[in-house]
């Protein structure tokens, strides 16, 4: 395969500061006024795969993932998405992707088929394939019976359900998952999973973060290890890996920043 024709997504030179409160630079043990959460990301993903961001909490894998989403502008830098610019086309990438992160909070008072319908509309989905694709995704994952009940009043496996299909809804090229199975069950988690698998399998192209490494194992054909808000490594799995995914990333760790506390 030709991976330069497949290219789906390109970051160049990424670069993201944000101003630290009193309270913040507390926290961080700094002085400093503000922080680089992402500073000069630069990575290639490909067509049908999927490709993992892998690094620490604070790393700036959701920093950067809001970049890719036009969710936020960079300081620096720009990225292509399904061949459009972040700066220039913002709506056109918006329209190529689906973005689900932990922070997605739904209103309480409504349903899982009001909230649908309603993204399904402002993303312009015809009426008659939004009713399909709705009857398909909330089957698919047991919405169904819990499509009137207010959001409010569901689990939170199942709120993070309706969060993933909303998210899916106008059938994206790019679908990016900020920690995907963050504060999941075990059995929910699966279903999320399996769910990203067949994704790939349907030739959808995937751009997730974790800090789990099992999961980048199973899931990703590409990852790219973030450190200090770097790519320090990126490339196939196996060429990464070799072998060991976990050992390698404590390694890195250890070269960039000496020992771990």
């Amino acid at each position: 395969m030709d991976h330069i024709l497949d290219e789906i997504v390109r970051a160049e030179g990424l670069r993201k500061t944000f101003s630290l409160s009193r309270k913040q630079q507390r926290a961080e043990r700094s002085g400093q006024k503000r922080k680089t959460a992402v500073d000069g990301l630069s990575f290639s993903a490909y067509r049908g795969e999927i490709y993992g961001l892998l690094g620490p909490n604070g790393a700036g894998k959701t920093t950067a993932l809001r970049m890719l989403s036009t969710l936020i502008r960079p300081d620096a830098g720009n990225a292509y998405v399904a061949g459009h610019s972040i700066l220039t086309e913002p709506q056109k990438v918006r329209d190529s992707v689906g973005f689900l992160t932990s922070d997605l909070k739904l209103e309480g008072f409504f349903t899982p088929a009001y909230l649908f319908d309603f993204f399904g509309g402002l993303h312009g989905v015809e009426k008659r394939v939004l009713a399909a694709r709705k009857e398909e995704l909330f089957a698919r994952f047991g919405i169904d019976r819990f499509a009137d009940v207010r959001v409010r009043d569901l689990s939170t496996g199942m709120k993070q359900k309706v969060s993933l299909v909303i998210s899916i809804v106008h059938d994206p090229d790019v679908i990016i998952f900020d920690e995907p199975t963050n504060g999941l069950d075990v059995l929910t988690a699966k279903v999320v999973t399996d769910f990203l698998a067949e994704l790939k399998g349907m030739g959808k192209s995937i751009l997730l973060s974790t800090h789990i490494f099992s999961l980048a194992e199973r899931l990703c054909d590409r990852v790219g290890i973030l450190i200090d808000g770097k790519i320090a490594e990126d490339g196939l799995l196996s060429e990464v890996a070799g072998g060991d995914l976990e050992s390698h990333f404590f390694a890195l760790y250890r070269a960039m920043k000496g020992d771990i506390v």
